[in-house]
């Protein structure tokens, strides 16, 4: 113990040696000789007289300047290499560098496509739009377009596997060829119907996923949605052959409103699912975690996916178990079906001759009409129209400019006709909320109306309700 008297003095003398030998130190690495073939170093310049970054040739020919310290440090952020004036920088500016980067992705560049993109980013956060102008919606949906090309090039970066994205990985394990013996069997006759009624959309889909530059394998998941049927509804209100619930829809610009649904159109609602399956896509990195996703929504999958012991597991078969139970199947479905498309042979399914691709005239018109009455004044079964135009929610033309689409040959049947015809306007509907004893009768007395009518716009097959159910009642008259 009585040694510790001296530690102060050891402490002292022990940080005098220290400083000592950190300026011998210096001073060796500032008079070392460079290594023979290599120049001296030249002194660092003051942060103030520090020369610009020197440009990088692409092989475009377009130049990218990197971005400046002294530039970043401020928070003025150049385009082009200059710090421009804000109101010089335009929504055009912004995209072309986004071309480009697309571009540099397409060519296998990534560094080159992070560039672009970093260079877009600036520009966009440099760019002046009043609060009122329509451009603000331009600029937010470039916002998120970059961000997620650039989860794009991570997940690529990260699993360059599944860089490929024009195919879909198609294993025939335990789960699969569960579903497969699923379709060849109890669900065998739904399967080979739904494979039909693809007939009259397939290949229009097909040519817009081949634009796109997505698997054209991905024709068959509305198979698995909902057997190719346009007004399909599922327990969770998903809607149309891509089974597209409200919301979703509405963030994929499917029109919802008092005539028209349009998530039970197939040409419109398909667009709207490429424009989600390329997002899921790009999110995730890989097909089958973005089939998933599809199905149960990315913020799920996102979750199941943090919740993991280690980040992120390559392999989709090693969470897919921790999904819910449906889209647990999801996926395996989906396989299933591509499966015995391939090689029906192998699965002993024979499959039906689908039924031919829809032909059609499109005409426009303004004149709110009952498809029945608008069928019967052209000579068509009023099946025929119904058809055609399954977005239409009362089987009737709004009072706003809508493309009909007729069968070939009938646009001056349809002009002439139409003069003539009453103009037809929807029933309004209050609810009723369904109270313990009541029946579809008493309700259908109570409210003027008739039980066949409330089964109809109901949904209600026989007459078995239950309480706390909620019915829609057409209003009186």
């Amino acid at each position: 113990m009585k040694s510790l008297k001296f530690l102060p003095i050891i402490l002292i003398l022990a940080g005098c040696l220290f400083l000592v030998d950190c300026a011998r130190n210096e001073t060796a690495v500032r008079t070392v000789p460079p290594p023979p073939g290599k120049a001296a170093a030249v002194p660092e310049a003051p942060p103030s007289e520090k020369a610009a970054p020197a440009p990088v040739q692409e092989a475009t020919g377009k130049t990218i300047i990197p971005v400046e310290e002294k530039n970043l440090a401020s928070g003025v952020l150049p385009v082009n290499g200059q710090a421009a004036d804000d109101a010089s920088i335009t929504i055009e500016d912004v995209l072309e560098l986004y071309a480009e980067a697309k571009a540099a992705r397409e060519r296998g560049d990534f560094e080159g496509a992070v560039a672009y993109l970093d260079e877009a980013y600036a520009a966009l956060l440099r760019l002046r739009i009043p609060a009122d102008s329509p451009l603000i919606q331009d600029k937010d949906n470039l916002r998120l377009l970059i961000a997620q090309r650039i989860q794009e090039i991570s997940a690529a970066r990260r699993n360059p596997a599944v860089e490929n994205h024009k195919s879909i990985p198609l294993i025939e394990n335990e789960w699969v060829l569960r579903e497969i013996r699923s379709f060849t069997g109890p669900e065998r006759t739904a399967f080979l119907e739904g494979y039909r009624r693809s007939g009259f959309y397939k290949d229009w889909i097909v040519d817009e996923l081949q634009k796109a530059g997505l698997p054209s394998d991905l024709v068959w998941l509305p198979i698995v949605e909902s057997m190719y049927k346009p007004l399909a509804l599922s327990s969770a209100r998903a809607l149309g052959i891509w089974q597209f619930i409200r919301t979703t829809g509405l963030n994929y610009g499917l029109n919802q409103d008092k005539f028209i649904d349009e998530r039970r159109d197939p040409y419109k609602s398909t667009f709207a699912a490429i424009k989600y399956l390329e997002h899921l896509h790009s999110f995730f990195g890989d097909w089958t975690t973005a089939l998933a996703a599809y199905n149960c929504g990315e913020g799920y999958v996102q979750r199941i996916i943090n919740s993991q012991n280690i980040s992120y597991l390559d392999n989709f078969w090693d969470l897919f178990q921790r999904l819910p139970y449906q889209t647990a199947r999801y996926v395996p479905r989906f396989i299933a079906v591509v499966l015995i498309i391939r090689d029906p042979e192998k699965y002993g399914v024979s499959l039906p001759a689908p039924y031919p691709p829809l032909r059609f005239d499109t005409v426009r018109i303004q004149h709110p009409a009952k498809l029945s009455v608008l069928a019967a004044a052209m000579g068509l079964d009023s099946s025929e129209l119904e058809f055609l135009n399954p977005e239409l929610r009362y089987q009737s033309t709004p009072d706003t400019p809508y493309d009909l689409r007729v069968p070939v040959g009938m646009e001056e049947r349809l002009l002439a006709a139409l003069p003539a015809l009453p103009k037809y306007i929807p029933p309004e509907y209050g609810t009723h909320k369904v109270r313990s004893g009541e029946t579809l009768s008493t309700i259908a007395r109570r409210y003027g109306t008739s039980v066949q009518n409330l089964q109809k716009i109901n949904g209600i097959r026989g007459t078995l309700i239950r309480a706390g159910q909620v019915l829609r009642i057409p209003s009186r008259g």
